[in-house]
C-alpha cells in the first residue's frame, strides 16, 4: 500500500473512473483534470507524486503541459496515449516525459511503472522549485507564466519571460552568458552578449524598484546572471 498521490489527467471518463477505482484499492490518493489548463493548477495546488497525462486533450497538446511543468518542477510524468509511434513518444520524451505507456494498455504494467515513478519521485522532490516565487520587488507565477509588481501584472514580451524564467528556475546558481543565449537565442547566439545587457536592463526597469541598484536580476560582470528572492 502506498499513500502516493496521482494525478490522472484525461478526458475520457471511462479511463479516469478506471483509474480511479484500480489506483485507490491499492491505497493512491487519485486527483484528476479534464484538460491541460486543470492539470498545470492541479500540480501547482496539490503537488503530487506522479502525473499520468493523456496527450489528446481538448484544450492544449500533451506535450504543452509537459513543457509548462518542467519550467518548475520535475515531477514524475508518464504519458499514456493512444498514439503509439516512435515520433509521438520521442516527442514526448524529449519534452521532459519519464515515461510512455500506449492505449489500450494492462493495469498491472502502468502500476510498475507507477510504483518506479514514485521511487523517483520520492528521490527528487527536493529539487523542486515553488510554482509561485515572491521577492519583496515582485511576483513570478511559473505555471501561470506571469509577472506582477505591486499586485499589479507586467507586461513581458516572449523573449523577456524566457530570460526571467531561466534564471528564475536556477534560483541561487549563477547562469552563464553562453546559456542564457543558447537556450533562448539559439547556438547561433551564444556570442552576442550585447543581447543579454539590453534584456536584463529591460526586466530590471520592470521589475526592481530600482533598476540601476538591482537586488534581485544580479550580474556577475564576464560570467553570467543570477537570481536571488
Amino acid at each position: 500500500m502506498t499513500d502516493a498521490t496521482v494525478l490522472v489527467v484525461d478526458d475520457e471518463p471511462q479511463i479516469v473512473r478506471a483509474l480511479r477505482i484500480n489506483l485507490t484499492a491499492r491505497g493512491y490518493k487519485v486527483v484528476t483534470a479534464h484538460d491541460g489548463a486543470a492539470a498545470l493548477r492541479a500540480v501547482a495546488e496539490t503537488k503530487p507524486d506522479v502525473v499520468v497525462l493523456d496527450l489528446g486533450l481538448p484544450d492544449m497538446d500533451g506535450n504543452e503541459v509537459i513543457a509548462g511543468l518542467r519550467g518548475w518542477t520535475t515531477v514524475p510524468i508518464i504519458v499514456l496515449s493512444a498514439r503509439g509511434d516512435s515520433p509521438d513518444k520521442v516527442h514526448a520524451l524529449d519534452a521532459g516525459a519519464d515515461d510512455y505507456v500506449t492505449k489500450p494498455f494492462g493495469m498491472d504494467e502502468l502500476l510498475a511503472r507507477l510504483r518506479a515513478a514514485v521511487r523517483r519521485s520520492a528521490v527528487s522532490t527536493s529539487d523542486d522549485l515553488d510554482a509561485v516565487v515572491r521577492t519583496d520587488s515582485f511576483t513570478i507565477d511559473l505555471v501561470a507564466k506571469k509577472a506582477q509588481r505591486d499586485g499589479e501584472e507586467v507586461h513581458l514580451t516572449k523573449t523577456e519571460w524566457a530570460v526571467l524564467e531561466l534564471l528564475v528556475r536556477n534560483r541561487g546558481r549563477l547562469v552563464s552568458q553562453k546559456q542564457l543565449l543558447r537556450e533562448v537565442w539559439g547556438p547561433a547566439y551564444e556570442n552576442e552578449t550585447h543581447y543579454l545587457r539590453v534584456y536584463l536592463a529591460q526586466l530590471r526597469r520592470k521589475l526592481e524598484k530600482e533598476a540601476s541598484r538591482p537586488r534581485h536580476l544580479l550580474t556577475e560582470p564576464g560570467m553570467g546572471y543570477r537570481f536571488e528572492a
